[in-house]
């Protein structure tokens, strides 16, 4: 049998498989980042993907390699190991695992959104996943102290549920369908506090920004800004379709004789309603802006630009790892 010819060592792995300067790109990228399946890869299958891409970067390419299956190495690695630390992220934490959380979780926001306990404990559940997710999708190799990481986790969830109980008691009076939005303002409202703070130390400090070909320049700030600036954006806009259509449909729904007779499918129904939402928001909502960001070179810090310029003085643009 003939052998399938050798796989070229030139193909640029250290980027998406699309091209990243168009939403379609992008669009394709993230629906193969976030696939659920990947959550249910074994170990082995993750350490030969890392072997596989790993090796290939060092230009070793393994007899019988197709480009496809390096692609699928490519894509079952990036949704295990940070890109910049190279560390096994956390299993909730994957980008591959927020359809199925958020789809629970979510739901159930939406589902028991009446009584003051039942906010309370989704908002805390909610934020307490948020941390996570915020922590191991952060920018750049910067550890994060404990202390800092309960200031963030105390202060979103804080403002969750403040935002939440106080939505609600507002709402009292209002039609029934507005009532269902308040965890939609709550989760809004968190993100805006539990992002910033949850990468408070990319604020104080930078992120690592780089060159075209991925030559560390320098940390800034500004980048740092920028990359969060976006991250809150997508998680919102993420957030916003399975949190905005599936209250319509259920207030529709719960007016009809089929959900008074079967109450117990209105949970089940919320729930599969805000999954299939999420399935194309998620992908969607991360490709709004590249992950590999860039900004000029002017808008960084002065200091940034002066360390830049003695290293390249014609350089205009630097590059960075946004987050998700």
């Amino acid at each position: 049998q003939k052998m399938p010819p050798s796989l070229p060592a030139t193909i640029n792995i250290r980027e998406p498989r699309w091209d990243q300067s168009t939403f379609q790109g992008r669009a394709k990228h993230f629906f193969m980042v976030t696939d659920p399946r990947n959550l249910l890869l074994s170990g082995a299958t993750l350490e030969e993907a890392r072997r596989v891409v790993e090796d290939y970067r060092a230009g070793t390419v393994h007899p019988g390699l197709t480009e496809d299956q390096l692609w699928r190495a490519k894509y079952i690695y990036d949704s295990a190991f940070h890109p910049d630390t190279g560390e096994k992220m956390i299993l909730v934490g994957r980008m591959s695992a927020q359809v199925p959380m958020n789809m629970t979780i979510t739901g159930c926001m939406l589902t028991f959104y009446r009584t003051t306990p039942a906010v309370l404990f989704w908002q805390w559940v909610n934020q307490s996943f948020n941390a996570i997710v915020n922590y191991t999708n952060r920018s750049g190799d910067a550890p994060i102290t404990p202390s800092q990481l309960g200031t963030a986790y105390g202060s979103a969830t804080t403002g969750a549920v403040v935002t939440a109980l106080g939505l609600k008691s507002l709402t009292k009076h209002l039609p029934a369908i507005i009532g269902r939005y308040v965890p939609f303002a709550a989760v809004a409202a968190a993100n805006c506090i539990n992002i910033p703070l949850m990468r408070q130390r990319e604020l104080k400090l930078g992120i690592p920004v780089t060159d075209e070909n991925g030559n560390r320049l320098g940390e800034s700030t500004a980048a740092a800004q920028k990359a969060i600036f976006q991250v809150v954006v997508s998680r919102i806009g993420m957030a916003a379709p399975a949190m905005a259509i599936p209250p319509v449909i259920m207030n529709m729904l719960e007016k009809r004789a089929f959900l008074k007779r079967y109450p117990f499918l209105n949970a089940p129904l919320q729930v599969s309603l805000v999954g299939l939402c999420l399935v194309f928001a998620t992908p969607l909502c991360c490709a709004l802006f590249p992950q590999k960001s860039s900004m000029p070179v002017s808008s960084l810090e002065p200091e940034v630009q002066d360390q830049i310029r003695k290293k390249d003085p014609w350089l205009e643009t630097v590059y960075f790892n946004k987050g998700l």
